[in-house]
């Protein structure tokens, strides 16, 4: 049953026998979304060798984030939620459906998860390139910050809509594919202008590889935020 309001949590539920599995849950989620998204990415780059983003470009990344995350939401959803993002976590903590000790749990195994695909890539590829997130030419850091808040909002409502809201129905049989359709549209829409991650544990995976750290808090603060306004809007204006 959801949590109707923001809690914290008793110390022990972090490392109850429960926890840990959702957690581990979401640790393997996480990697498998990771390594064949930013996978896509490595696999375009050694086809065009290390040419600009095309179009084409685009589309596949497009394709490989919205069939991945299908798959680990799907995979996850029934021990851990499926929430592969830790600003999903937090939009769900914001809205009362998670406690905060349970979410730092998750938090931990998301971004493990993450670099552990970064890791793997970096391996199979024979020591590749594993592309990070960064602003186009032209784009500001605030405007990158505004992309993120207004895609992760949609991402997270769509979560709250299909997945969290108890009166879903039989409106949650497809959850895992809205929640990948709506990543898909948003990096068709913001990926050539700041890459589109929507998810901190995304952009944190390569920078750690590639110990490339450069407007890293934008992946952070924009997704955070328009995370938390989801959970936060559909729990006081819609979900009553």
């Amino acid at each position: 049953m959801p949590i109707r309001n923001i809690a914290v949590g008793r110390p022990e539920d972090a490392y109850h026998p429960s926890t840990l599995k959702q957690g581990l849950a979401e640790f393997i989620s996480t990697l498998i979304f990771v390594f064949a998204g930013s996978g896509s990415g490595v696999a375009f780059d050694k086809l065009t060798n290390d040419g600009s983003t095309t179009p084409s470009g685009l589309i596949s990344a497009s394709l490989a984030h919205a069939f991945g995350l299908f798959v680990a939401v799907s995979i996850s959803a029934n021990i851990s939620g499926g929430h592969v993002n830790p600003a999903v976590t937090f939009g769900a903590f914001i809205g009362g459906n998670i406690t905060l000790l349970n979410g730092i749990v998750y938090w931990i195994a998301q971004l493990l998860g993450s670099v552990v695909a970064s890791l793997l890539l970096k391996f199979v590829t024979g020591g590749l390139h594993v592309p990070t997130f960064s602003l186009s030419s032209g784009v500001g850091v605030w405007e990158g910050v505004v992309f993120e808040i207004v895609m992760t909002f949609g991402l997270v409502y769509t979560v709250y809509a299909t997945a969290i809201d108890p009166k879903k129905g039989s409106l949650g049989t497809i959850a895992p594919i809205a929640i990948g359709f709506i990543v898909g549209a948003n990096i068709l829409a913001g990926g050539a202008f700041d890459g589109a991650s929507m998810n901190p544990a995304v952009s944190f995976g390569p920078a750690v590889v590639s110990w490339s750290w450069e407007n890293q808090w934008i992946y952070w603060v924009g997704p955070l935020i328009g995370a938390g306004l989801a959970g936060a809007i559909y729990r006081a204006c819609l979900h009553q």
